[in-house]
């Protein structure tokens, strides 16, 4: 839409001074002095809250008058409640709120066909006045319709509803007629689509005899059936509006060119313009669906496209897993941004999407816009190419103009980062008309290339059921009974998704792999795996499964195969850019390389499939320690495959923290990203052992995620306490050995740990008694086992918004453990600046640079004596990563791991990630140490640095970053000073730990 603004004039009209200059008399002033907020005591409490009737009997009329006077000055009438529709109206319905354009455009729709409907918008809620609503409401009203977008369980109705019905009962009973009948129903939870269809089916209900009340739309309800039918094929958008449906993948640009697509043509042209952006519930590298309409009127729609006539398809592997043609209309224009040629695209497309471009004479349309981009050096990023692509072959706007305006747009965006990202972008523009290609459609399908399923068929029923169908985008077709009632999901569903999104995948060199575990430790997405395993093993091995001699001493005679998960990978390279070995005849291969994946897809799922059957090392394996990235390597991964970010800096500790402790493990998670890529509908990353254990996590707020874990914590240990003392109370019946194995059992390692389950199974094997008191100790025999608490969050929740609960956490003395993912920034929401973002660094609510230094929580966590904490940065120093969280699992006290976490909100390459990581340590940007107190029974200094004195300029590491260079471009004087500052901060932060970690203890 356009947006009119009012003038500063028009606003300034709008305001009482003489009402700001009483406002402001009435402030607090020690000139004045007052007192407010007491506490008042039952005898006149009452009376005081009764003081404010009048105040909100006078609000509606003072607010029709305030929508007067606008009128006057503007034109624009706005009242309590407007009424659209039919003047005699038999059928009203009742909303506000967005819902009310898309009922508008119906009820205009439905009017000039003869219905007699309408509707009553409401404009001020609360206080609600009877009078103006029952004005707005037509005198031949037989039913109205409340509709709210809203749920409260237990009530009578909605609250809206209620005010209706209220409202309405009264003034008919006052004025002695019978009233209208009054319904009401839910639409629209959680942005859940409201459209049309729906619209009209709430009006056939209410034209039945007996229509249903507190009803829903837009659902399926199959438990207590308030759903309404509707008809799904009910569209009335006009032909002159171009409907564009673009599919996308996070972070390919594909977003940020439709929004400069709406800005071009609703600020260059007389047209309107709009969008929607559907965003998959995962991190970049997930699909997007932008939804942008165009046309000479203004648009109402409200809702995403069902009927569309520009399709593009920007990733080619969705043709394999979305019906992305289901809303093309006859004669749609369709356009794939596809690696193949253009007289080899049609024969790669599936066959379904052959036939249903025959079908509807769609105008089909290519271009390979990864290739030009990789020759034009913009890396993954396609969205200048394919943005071009439409307004050339949409018509939105003569080619040449839209040519233009592109340039401008594309200044605007990137002019910030400098000459050369501006001149590389002008130049794909160009490139652009001359690769794209009409493709003359054939008569027939020729395709032999089938969809295949959503997930395998040896998935489970859950997941067969009701994660497929979401997965597949038609989770709005889901009925409630296929809801958890709970809101209880199974984990480990990631590993059913296979979203083939690599172009290119790791590819192993068995002659050059030193079998150190780097790639494996690193990979954000637990797509990179190895095993050892007895060489009789491989008798049914497929026959391109590699593997070769395992380089541990003392095992020579085992095997090790390291695997990639082809259709799981993102292409990030960090696998690549942590490998130590180079190939001395060839430099620029090493034990791990990228490689084209889909040549090597069928082969490689099927040798993935065999790695999976082959024996997981247990942690418990008395043969190795796993206290180093090396053995490591080999412990399952209980976090796999999330929808992270590719070469996302966080995921690497989680999967860490899953290999190492993760069968005994419960996850309190802050919202953030940890939240998004680790518990987000359809799918989870958080999986389980062959013995079907895994961490059990559940996610809180910001500003209690600390204290929910806290709970957990203090629950888990009264359990203890309990569980022990039913043990004490039944040692005859148990028997003095398990007994005492039970209760003194140390648990210090996996191995003791698996002992105690032994026990366990023992107990419960042993105890048949029915008494009350037995039947507790089996309900919670499996505590005795040791349990974990991890709370994990990000800068956000921890320096922030959750800090104060953070605190309380450290200060419990509980046995707790913390993970901080130190992005530095809101990475989940935007970008803002945390109290973690740096000094001079760019970000929301900074965008002049930060302007003070980062606080240093770990020196708050240290001020308590008694807390383990550990900073640390895998990419600078992996194996002190592994010896952080080994030491806060076994402090028998607080502890909190900080892990820098590179982040795409930095603007890196986040293949480069790693290096970051290790430029951080360099400069002193980021210091690594352990602070253990239970050094101190050693008479040792708790404080130990691994890291050495800074011995790079500061500038080595943050001008890798946009976040940093963007105020170069924008303000060199600004990004100096603040250069200086910052250096300072570094060499001062430095000279206090080195002071610290030097004393005597």
């Amino acid at each position: 839409m356009k947006v009119d603004k009012f003038s500063e004039e028009v606003i300034r009209a709008m305001i009482d001074d003489d009402h700001v200059r009483a406002h402001r008399a009435r402030g607090l002033s020690p000139d004045r002095p007052a007192m407010r907020g007491t506490a008042q005591n039952p005898d006149v409490y009452f009376q005081a809250r009764e003081t404010v009737n009048s105040f909100y009997e006078a609000i509606p009329e003072i607010v029709q008058g305030q929508m007067d006077k606008m009128a006057g000055l503007v034109g624009r009438q706005y009242h309590l409640f407007d009424y659209v529709g039919a003047p005699d109206a038999e059928r009203v319905v009742v909303l506000m709120g967005s819902g009310c354009e898309t009922a508008e455009e119906t009820i205009n729709y439905l009017v000039e066909r003869g219905e007699k409907v309408g509707m009553v918008k409401v404009r001020l809620y609360r206080p609600f006045s009877l009078e103006h609503f029952v004005a707005a409401l037509p005198a031949t009203t037989k039913i109205v319709g409340v509709l709210d977008r809203t749920k409260e369980p237990g009530s009578l109705g909605e609250p809206l509803y209620l005010d209706v019905m209220s409202c309405v009962s009264e003034h008919f009973a006052n004025i002695g007629k019978v009233a209208p009948r009054v319904i009401g129903g839910r639409y629209g939870l959680s942005s859940k689509e409201f459209t049309p269809s729906m619209v009209k089916g709430v009006f056939d209900e209410m034209a039945k005899a007996a229509p249903k009340n507190h009803f829903t739309i837009g659902i399926i309800d199959d438990v207590t059936h308030t759903s309404l039918d509707y008809d799904l094929d009910f569209n009335i958008e006009p032909n002159n509006v171009v409907r564009a449906v673009f599919w996308g993948l996070g972070s390919d640009g594909t977003v940020g060119a439709n929004k400069n697509s709406i800005k071009i043509i609703g600020e260059e042209t007389d047209n309107y313009a709009q969008g929607y952006f559907v965003y998959d519930s995962k991190k970049a590298g997930a699909r997007t669906i932008s939804h942008l309409r165009f046309g000479p009127k203004p648009i109402h729609s409200t809702y995403l496209i069902q009927q569309a006539n520009f399709i593009a398809v920007h990733q080619v592997n969705f043709l394999e897993r979305y019906n992305v043609l289901d809303t093309a209309v006859d004669g749609t224009i369709f356009l794939l941004n596809s690696p193949f040629k253009a007289d080899e695209v049609w024969d790669n497309l599936p066959r379904s999407i052959q036939e249903t471009i025959i079908a509807k004479h769609i105008k089909f349309y290519m271009i390979d816009a990864h290739t030009v981009a990789r020759e034009l050096n913009l890396g993954a990023r396609t969205n200048t190419i394919m943005q071009t692509c439409f307004f050339a072959i949409s018509g939105v706007l003569p080619q040449e103009e839209a040519i233009t305006q592109i340039k401008k747009a594309i200044y605007k965006s990137y002019g910030k980062r400098g000459e050369a990202v501006v001149r590389q972008n002008y130049a794909a523009v160009d490139a652009t008309l001359a690769n794209l290609h009409e493709i003359k459609v054939p008569s027939a399908a020729t395709s032999k290339i089938e969809l295949p399923p959503t997930v395998r068929e040896d998935a489970p029923d859950f997941v067969q059921n009701i994660t497929a169908k979401m997965m597949a985008g038609m989770g709005d077709f889901l009925p409630v009974s296929a809801m958890p009632i709970d809101g209880t999901y199974p984990t480990g569903t990631t590993q059913w998704e296979k979203r083939n999104l690599a172009l290119e995948v790791p590819v192993w060199d068995t002659d050059l792999c030193i079998q150190c575990g780097k790639c494996v430790l690193v990979c954000p997405h637990a797509v990179i795996r190895s095993k050892m395993y007895d060489s009789g093993l491989l008798a049914d091995a497929p026959d391109t499964f590699k593997h070769t001699e395992a380089r541990w001493k003392g095992l020579q005679e085992q095997v090790y195969t390291l695997q990639v998960a082809v259709e799981d990978c993102t292409g990030c390279r960090l696998c690549v850019e942590v490998c130590p070995v180079k190939d001395k005849s060839n430099v620029s291969r090493k034990a791990i390389n990228m490689e084209a994946q889909p040549p090597i897809r069928e082969a490689e799922s099927k040798n993935w499939d065999f790695f999976l059957k082959l024996p997981d090392i247990e942690a418990a394996n008395a043969e190795l320690q796993f206290n180093n990235v090396k053995n490591v390597q080999l412990l399952q991964p209980l976090f796999e495959f999330s929808g992270a970010c590719a070469g996302c800096g966080e995921t690497p500790y989680l999967k860490l923290l899953s290999q190492l402790f993760g069968d005994r493990a419960v996850i309190a998670n802050a919202t953030g990203c940890s939240s998004i890529y680790g518990g987000n509908l359809p799918t989870t990353p958080w999986s389980k052992n062959s013995a079907g254990r895994g961490p059990a996590w559940s996610n809180s707020l910001f500003e209690d995620n600390a204290e929910f874990g806290l709970g957990m914590r203090m629950t888990l240990d009264k359990q203890v306490l309990y569980a022990r003392e039913l043990v004490s109370r039944f040692r005859n019946e148990i028997g003095e050995e398990l007994a005492d194995g039970l209760l003194n059992a140390n648990q210090s390692d996996s191995a003791a740990v698996e002992a105690q389950r032994q026990r366990v199974a023992e107990l419960k094997a042993k105890v048949t008694s029915t008494d009350s008191a037995m039947k507790d100790l089996l309900s919670l025999a499996d505590v005795l086992v040791r349990k974990n608490v991890w709370i994990v969050g990000g800068d956000g929740w921890a320096y922030d918004i959750g800090f104060g609960g953070l605190d309380h956490v450290l200060a419990s003395g509980r046995n707790i453990n913390i993970v901080v993912l130190d992005t530095e920034v809101y990475s989940n929401t935007g970008g803002q600046a945390s109290k973690s973002t740096p000094i001079g660094a760019v970000a929301k609510f900074a965008m002049g640079g930060k302007a003070t230094h980062k606080k240093d929580l770990g020196m708050i966590a240290m001020s308590y004596g008694n807390v383990y904490v550990a900073q640390v940065a895998m990419g600078a120093n992996d194996a002190q990563v592994v010896k952080a969280f080994i030491e806060a699992e076994a402090h028998d006290g607080p502890s909190i791991i900080i892990a820098y976490s590179h982040c795409i909100a930095h603007g890196i390459d986040m293949a480069k990630g790693l290096t970051q990581q290790r430029l951080a340590v360099e400069t002193g940007h980021w210091l690594l140490y352990r602070y253990n107190p239970s050094l101190r029974i050693e008479s040792k200094n708790p404080l130990q640095l691994d890291c050495k004195a800074p011995k790079l300029p500061l500038r080595d590491y943050l001008y890798n970053e946009n976040r940093y260079r963007m105020l170069v471009q924008s303000n060199p004087e600004a990004a100096a000073a603040f250069l200086i500052q910052a250096q300072d901060g570094v060499k001062a932060h430095w000279h206090k730990y080195e002071q610290l970690a030097a004393q005597d203890s």
